[in-house]
């Protein structure tokens, strides 16, 4: 059967931009989600998030008739679960969420109906998304219990776009489709390649599953080499960045560059579900998880000295210093602050000094509500032209396309190598 109608439970930053992509090929989308204030805003042809060319792509869809958001769930012909997948306990995934979400859809589900699980998820979890449905609708067949005849369909596709480029990522990236048969896998193929110009390359849902944990655990454990070096290089007073750019030179070296730590809901988390179900096995994951947790707490460090040699230099007493902290975003140019490093290193900042802490952050426009009364949000040129030392955090473009000759003030903590 074709799909005529599709849901999209969870509207953030991939359930969304899914959403609209289906929406942009005249599809009929109602996209799910409990925030009463982000469907309104979809409604109103409006987003709620910061991503190049949503804005457009939903406006259109919602102009057309084409995309509309629901706090409730209806009958559809495909549902895509995209919400979150936080931690519980000693880093260990939480899947309250999709199991709400899949009891949210079982009342409404019809025979013939397709569920894809998108949400980042340990091994087993779309066994587990189908168990529950099962038990919510004894009168309709799954694929654990019928095979190939099930009434309902169910696959796994974990996303793998980059946040600032999802609309483009979405459409032109292969996708992993990890059905419980081989219909559920050819089914799912058929409703990605409404929009997909990239390959569906079918699976099962457990290699499926630990392919997207496998991609953020590969990248993780590369940010953590590159971390660690520049942790040896401060203590050798050698440049990292000129280092590894001088490795990299070597033909079969590809060093990563490091920063403040890592963050955003896939590298800080993902490489943690494999650690928490293979605890004895992944002993090098861990550790790169571990060097990059200690990142931040190493940058406050530095701060820590460099305002002390500030003051020693200035004869000011630390009330009377401003510090100013260059980003908050969880990487360039956009304005999720999920799991940032940055945030973690200005709420520190903040919360130890005694003075001023200036936070620029070009891509919000008010405090997150853990460092209201701890700091202020200040624009470039404000913190350019009052802080004693600048703490660059993210690499926006508008802080590269700063003149590093430009920047007066000695007292500077670079953990992009922005202004080095």
């Amino acid at each position: 059967m074709s799909f005529s109608t599709i849901s999209v439970i969870g509207l953030g930053y991939i359930g969304l931009p899914t959403a609209a992509a289906f929406a942009s090929r005249q599809k009929q989308v109602v996209g799910i989600d409990i925030n009463q204030h982000a469907v309104e805003t979809i409604n109103r042809g409006q987003i709620h998030i910061v991503e190049p060319e949503l804005d457009k792509v939903v406006k259109a869809a919602v102009d057309g008739g084409y995309l509309k958001a629901s706090t409730t769930p209806v009958a559809a012909d495909a549902y895509l679960i995209a919400v979150p997948t936080p931690f519980k306990g000693e880093h260990e995934p939480d899947m309250v969420y999709v199991e709400a979400a899949a009891k949210s859809i079982a009342p409404v589900l019809q025979k013939g109906a397709l569920v894809i699980l998108e949400s980042t998820s340990p091994v087993g979890a779309t066994e587990q998304m189908a168990q529950w449905l099962a038990e919510m609708r004894p009168d309709l067949s799954f694929p654990q219990q019928a095979g190939e005849q099930a009434d309902i369909n169910i696959a796994y596709c974990p996303e793998r776009v980059l946040p600032g480029q999802v609309m483009v990522e979405l459409i032109k990236n292969d996708r992993v489709i990890g059905g419980m048969t081989p219909v559920c896998s050819a089914r799912a193929s058929e409703l990605y390649n409404i929009f997909l110009e990239g390959e569906c390359v079918v699976t099962n849902a457990r290699t499926a599953e630990m392919c997207k944990l496998t991609e953020n655990s590969f990248r993780d454990v590369n940010i953590a080499f590159a971390n660690e070096l520049s942790l040896i290089c401060a203590d050798q007073g050698i440049n990292v960045w000129e280092l590894i750019r001088l490795a990299n030179r070597h033909p079969r070296v590809n060093i990563l560059q490091p920063g403040p730590g890592v963050g955003g809901h896939c590298i800080a988390v993902d490489p943690w579900f494999i650690v928490a179900q293979n605890p004895q096995q992944a002993r090098l994951i861990r550790t790169a998880r571990e060097v990059n947790d200690s990142k931040p707490h190493w940058v406050l460090s530095q701060v820590k000295a460099t305002v002390a040699d500030c003051l020693t230099a200035s004869g000011k007493r630390a009330s009377e210093l401003t510090i100013a902290c260059f980003g908050l975003a969880f990487k360039p140019n956009i304005d999720d602050l999920r799991e940032s490093p940055a945030m973690e290193i200005a709420h520190q900042v903040a919360d130890w000094h005694s003075g001023t802490t200036l936070v620029v952050e070009p891509n919000i426009h008010q405090l997150p509500k853990s460092l209201e009364g701890i700091s202020q949000l200040a624009s470039l040129e404000q913190a350019l032209a009052t802080a004693d030392v600048l703490v660059m955090l993210v690499d926006h473009n508008e802080f590269k396309a700063i003149d590093s000759e430009a920047i007066a003030q000695p007292y500077i903590v670079d953990t992009k190598g922005v202004w080095r």
